[in-house]
């Protein structure tokens, strides 16, 4: 069974961060809240936990994962950003939002788009998501928790538990946080282009 965190929605406690950014940095695969919906997140560079998270959502190579960021910096790290892009995402991060954007040489190959080469990144206004971030010091490999067949994502740490057991290695339990997919938005030719609309509300920019 998978190690079970009782961390406060709002005001983290730092000694559960560090263990819990300790398993990620060990090759750990972690269920944990987001301003949408609960996710699965492991450390960028590790392909064998990158492939747990495939195995887990059934996913193929051809579906992919995106990067969970601190911020814009570290965003403009792994993403060619225009001065075009940089105000629209200035304006929309932190938030349920996931951008699609050329990656950089410093984009992990294995999250690129074949053709396009872009890669998918969020920066999550969520306090959890963002004590594990800045604690991590590089972004996580984010999906969503949510499987074939049903309609919604999981959202009770418990049932995320018992549904998961030992294939993940730890649940973090900050409450229900949300039932919702990112509003997708493409910046590849430098004119914004709504893929999805999910949570994060694009008024006035479409």
């Amino acid at each position: 069974m998978s190690q079970y965190f009782l961390i406060h929605p709002s005001h983290p406690q730092p000694r559960l961060v560090c263990q819990a950014v300790e398993i990620i940095r060990q090759g750990g695969v972690i269920a944990y809240p987001t301003d949408s919906s609960y996710a699965l997140g492991c450390q960028m560079g590790n392909k064998k936990a990158l492939d747990r998270i495939r195995s887990i959502r059934q996913l193929d190579e051809k579906h992919l994962l995106t990067l969970m960021c601190r911020d814009l910096s570290e965003l403009g790290t792994y993403a060619q950003v225009s001065n075009g892009s940089y105000r629209l995402l200035k304006s929309l991060t932190p938030g349920p939002y996931t951008f699609l954007l050329r990656g950089t040489k410093e984009a992990p190959r294995r999250l690129l788009h074949a053709k396009r080469k872009t890669v998918g990144l969020r920066v999550p206004d969520h306090p959890v998501s963002q004590a594990i971030l800045a604690e991590l010091g590089e972004p996580l490999i984010n999906t969503s928790l949510q499987f074939d067949g049903t309609d919604t994502p999981l959202n009770d740490p418990q049932d995320i538990r018992d549904h998961l057991q030992n294939r993940v290695d730890l649940v973090i339990d900050s409450g229900s946080c949300g039932l919702d997919v990112t509003t997708i938005i493409d910046l590849v030719n430098d004119v914004p282009e709504l893929i999805r609309q999910g949570k994060g509300s694009v008024e006035g920019f479409f």
